[in-house]
């Protein structure tokens, strides 16, 4: 099995701590962003998107950050990561367009600007990443998961962005919540962290 990936790729962290939190060995392959190896034939071969994370498991290949857990917990039967109950199944599924949607052109957006350069209207998209943090600081004040009273793949899919968010200005101190959830997440066995930058407000 093999993960292709960029260590500063939230993304990429996704699915490379969620393969380390189930304990399952994968070897890591870094693309090279910068340098445009995500848009070589050879890579588009493999994701015709060019992006990160793509999953190779012998000759099956998986690319999304959430597909790639969704895939996993399924081969490997972690049921305790992704419920089988279907009321808890689709609440998992509506974090995992949370992270696709709100977080994406939230937090993770604000990052791309301080960290990537990208074109973002900066105070767009750290408005947006303070809505959704405030909607997560009022379910995590009242529960310490975000489905089912444990850890499944809805609180992988958002930490990684959440966690950095203040590399994109996007201040974390007014939800205490939050950061007692994040602290929850680097706890858990097989916590891989997520690589920082000197970018935004951590600068």
């Amino acid at each position: 099995m093999r993960l292709h990936y960029f260590p500063l790729s939230g993304h990429a962290h996704r699915a490379r701590l969620f393969l380390s939190l189930i304990g399952v060995d994968a070897e890591l392959v870094e693309v090279d962003l910068p340098g445009g190896e995500h848009k070589t034939p050879a890579f588009l071969k493999l994701n015709p998107f060019g992006q990160v994370p793509v999953l190779e498991d012998g000759d099956v290949v998986v690319s999304d950050s959430n597909g790639i857990m969704v895939y996993l917990a399924k081969k490997f039967g972690k049921t305790d990561w992704l419920p089988d109950d279907a009321l808890q199944a689709a609440q998992v599924q509506r974090w995992l367009s949370v992270a696709a949607g709100e977080l994406a052109y939230g937090s993770a957006a604000a990052r791309l600007v301080t960290v990537f350069g990208a074109k973002r209207d900066p105070d767009e998209v750290i408005g947006r990443g303070h809505a959704l943090l405030k909607i997560l600081e009022d379910l995590l004040a009242r529960q310490d998961w975000l489905v089912a009273g444990r850890p499944t793949i809805a609180d992988v899919a958002l930490y990684s962005y959440t966690a950095r968010a203040p590399e994109g200005n996007v201040d974390l101190e007014p939800y205490p919540a939050v950061r007692q959830w994040l602290a929850r997440v680097e706890a858990l066995p097989g916590f891989v962290s997520f690589a920082r930058t000197p970018a935004g407000l951590a600068a």
